[in-house]
């Protein structure tokens, strides 16, 4: 739980006090009249990017945090859910009811972020160890062939995307706009392992013309030349999940891909990413989404797709893998970030990232709508992360 493998990753321990850090420093401190804080170093240690609140520990070195101890961390975790619910209790009636609910909601969906995090993260740490240990027991696995790829067309024309202003949503997912498509073709399903690797054995990690320059710069600078955590060998291709190393099951979603990567096999598969906006307008005319292999399934894998009820559906749009898009992450037109820290919350960020989208089979359940925007720079692979092709129409 303190073990940090790259200068991303953070130790389970960190995420636990973080997550934590968050509600003591955003509602405990501001509106709790008679709280104390836990430990005044915290502040400092569990800051994660928040400038306005101060300096903080440089995230490569989390991992070198030893103390606090994992148990003094959970007595930090218990010293604030205390004063939290000593705060709403206290507070129903108070003219900061509307802000402290709103905060706390923002808190929770916080640290279900988190919750995803640390999963991603731990299969990390587990993979250096030359054991390759599980995180849990073996799922049951289904043997059924993924659908063949096919194609559903979209008009296109004057559409709306964007939060509508219903439920929670994150203020990237603001304002709800008007965007202009061209018309499209969404894949019917994800790309899926097998069809992965024939781009690796097309020599496609090899081929400078499929790449982006950044791209080609990444994969020799790194030694690229598959997915991250896969391995071959005698009998053929592994992968290491958070159920222990297995055989790849060919008709799985590929996973663990890079922007680059992704981008790259769209190329040469004669395709594109889609745009964010192409995957919201495809959701959006789908509402039932069938099965989703998220968090709550209990799989933390990919998993083979199922086939629609209709023929011209289409298929994990949520759950299995995040969705690499073309996108650039930027604001949407009208939008402005709250005042303050909490501002930083998502608008720092709206350069040099990438748009996912989609949620993944380690997004808790009920986190995810068709309006959420995750982000992350074009090298990172760590997260489940992959792909659905797009073409113009």
């Amino acid at each position: 739980m303190t073990v940090q493998s790259m200068p991303d990753v953070s130790p389970t321990k960190w995420h636990l006090a973080h997550t934590s850090w968050f509600f003591e420093t955003f509602l405990l401190k501001p509106y709790g009249d008679s709280y104390r804080a836990f430990d005044p170093d915290y502040h400092y240690l569990f800051n994660s990017y928040y400038e306005a609140e101060g300096p903080r520990h440089p995230r490569p070195e989390r991992g070198q945090i030893t103390r606090p101890s994992v148990e003094e961390i959970r007595d930090y975790r218990r010293h604030v859910t205390e004063a939290m619910v000593t705060l709403l209790d206290g507070a129903a009636d108070s003219t900061d009811w509307r802000t402290l609910v709103g905060l706390m909601e923002l808190g929770c969906q916080h640290e279900e972020q988190h919750q995803e995090l640390i999963l991603t993260d731990i299969k990390h740490v587990l993979y250096q160890n030359p054991l390759l240990p599980a995180y849990g027991k073996g799922h049951p696995k289904e043997v059924r062939r993924a659908p063949q790829l096919a194609w559903a067309e979209f008009d296109g024309g004057l559409v709306e995307t964007g939060h509508d202003g219903e439920g929670f949503a994150f203020d990237c997912e603001t304002p709800r706009h008007k965007v202009w498509l061209e018309p499209f073709r969404l894949a019917n399903r994800l790309v899926t392992n097998g069809e992965y690797v024939a781009f690796i054995q097309d020599d496609g990690y090899r081929r400078p013309e499929l790449w982006l320059s950044d791209g080609w710069m990444t994969i020799q600078e790194e030694g690229w030349s598959e997915p991250l955590y896969w391995r071959q060998s005698d009998d053929g291709w592994h992968v290491f999940t958070l159920h222990g190393a297995q055989p790849i099951n060919l008709e799985q979603p590929v996973c663990h891909l890079s922007y680059f990567e992704a981008d790259a096999y769209a190329r040469w598969a004669g395709a594109r990413l889609p745009g964010e906006a192409e995957l919201e307008v495809a959701t959006a005319a789908q509402p039932d989404l069938g099965h989703v292999n998220d968090q709550a399934s209990g799989h933390l894998h990919p998993d083979v797709a199922r086939p629609g009820q209709d023929a011209g559906e289409v298929l994990q749009l949520s759950g299995d893998v995040w969705e690499w898009t073309r996108s650039a992450y930027a604001e949407y037109p009208g939008f402005k970030p709250a005042a303050g820290a909490i501002g930083e919350y998502n608008g720092k960020f709206m350069c040099n990232q990438f748009v996912l989208r989609g949620g993944s089979c380690a997004t808790p359940g009920g986190h995810w709508r068709p309006t959420y925007r995750n982000f992350f720079p074009a090298h990172a692979r760590w997260q489940f992360t992959g792909l659905r092709l797009a073409k113009d129409l």
